[in-house]
């Protein structure tokens, strides 16, 4: 294993990207502690809102600086709400259809909308908490109130919501994985000191006992064990070529498979999943209202209804994303074109029939899957470590889903250079 962790520094273009990844964790990491002008943020790190809740969540995504009221407090998350946005719009308009159909170039543009509409939603969401947090406990976080805080917090809020999505660019472009993923993934390992931490403190208080510990362990690696799992299991449909004869030369005549992988889309059905579930509380949090606060207190993580609607949201988004992601028209037609055709069946409709139905058996099998890991996590934690440890089954399977994704990337990388790889069998 030594030898092939060496291998990666070996190549001079893989150590620049890895170098650069890591330059570009630690700035992100350094901006997480910055805080806005006009906050205390040392009586604000004392108050229990951001510990749990949906506040606990987005403060978990963001590595801790929604708690700090840092120049990077509102994270990624604006980016993947408008993300979510753009999907859905891609369906319902026909132009931004048209445009998911044109390969990279009209993804290209779409991830250009979706830029520009992260912005004005990092300044809503900018207006919403420094207006909540000025009018805690009668304003004893802030040094001012009114205007005078608002308008450079939302600016230097925003910015900073600009900034990290820059930074993730410049990590897909220029380091090794996707940008946008690696900084989630940041931020969740960076909380994994200070829930150490919390663990320790309650274990030697004689709250948590040590086996209650060791049975918590056990079953997340077991949990993590079949996460790993999933991501890799694939359901290979076989294709065959027909043998043409073009010229003096013979084409075809080979058999290889469609793969279709059951944990897909897990990471992304489950960020749209949390974003949608995040807006309606944190706007009912906003608005001092009765209504809206029982809303929030029943739509909040640790609440039955919200994990019922979370497990559900995980399921709808999973087959969403596959729908939008994998078509089974498109995929058959491109085989018939090519010569190709699934053993038994005749090239065209047939085919996108019977792709389209293992589609759906795999895509709800995955959907199960992660939606029962999503939920049951938590259940444990709360019920094992009375919420001391705040990860759950989301951060799971985002960390392990980023971190096989980049596996797989330096993977590529030494192949093909003629290195060995990490995966057995490589």
């Amino acid at each position: 294993m030594w030898d092939k962790f060496q291998n990666i520094f070996r190549i001079p273009e893989l150590r620049h990207r890895i170098l650069f990844t890591l330059a570009m964790f630690l700035v992100f990491r350094l901006g997480s502690f910055i805080p806005i002008p006009g906050v205390d943020v040392g009586a604000l790190a004392r108050t229990p809102i951001f510990q749990t809740g949906a506040f606990g969540l987005m403060n978990i995504f963001a590595g801790g600086a929604l708690q700090r009221m840092s120049i990077f407090a509102l994270g990624i998350m604006p980016y993947i709400s408008a993300s979510i946005i753009m999907q859905l719009l891609t369906v319902a308009i026909p132009r931004l259809e048209q445009l998911s159909r044109q390969g990279e170039e009209g993804r290209r543009k779409i991830t250009q909308y979706a830029r520009y509409a992260a912005l004005p939603i990092a300044a809503v969401q900018g207006v919403g908490l420094t207006f909540w947090i000025q009018n805690m406990e009668g304003g004893a976080f802030v040094s001012s109130q009114g205007i005078s805080f608002i308008l450079p917090a939302v600016i230097t809020m925003a910015t900073g919501t600009i900034f990290i999505m820059w930074l993730g660019e410049k990590i897909t472009e220029m380091g090794i994985g996707n940008g946008i993923s690696l900084i989630i993934f940041a931020g969740i390992v960076a909380q994994i000191r200070p829930s150490m931490g919390n663990v320790i403190k309650i274990t030697r208080t004689g709250q948590l006992t040590p086996f209650l510990l060791l049975l918590f362990a056990i079953i997340a690696v077991f949990i993590t064990a079949a996460v790993v799992l999933i991501y890799q299991a694939e359901r290979r449909i076989p294709i065959r070529y027909a043998r043409r004869i073009v010229g003096r030369k013979v084409y075809g005549g080979q058999s290889t498979y469609l793969p279709i992988r059951i944990g897909g889309v897990g990471v992304i059905a489950i960020i749209f999943a949390i974003s949608v579930l995040l807006l309606p509380t944190t706007l009912a949090r906003f608005i001092p209202h009765p209504i809206t606060q029982e809303i929030a207190r029943w739509l909040s993580p640790g609440a039955l209804l919200y994990y019922v609607l979370y497990a559900l949201a995980v399921v709808f988004f999973t087959f969403f994303y596959t729908a939008v992601v994998f078509n089974p028209v498109e995929v058959a037609d491109n085989m018939r074109r090519y010569g190709g055709f699934i053993p038994g069946l005749r090239p065209g409709r047939p085919t996108a029939q019977h792709i389209t139905t293992i589609l759906t058996r795999v895509t709800f099998v995955g959907a199960l899957f992660f939606a029962s890991i999503a939920v049951l996590p938590v259940i444990l934690n709360r019920e094992l470590l009375f919420n001391s440890f705040p990860f759950g089954g989301t951060s799971i399977l985002i960390a392990v889903g980023v971190a096989l994704d980049t596996v797989q990337q330096l993977e590529s990388h030494l192949l093909m250079r003629h290195y060995k790889g990490f995966m057995k069998g490589a």
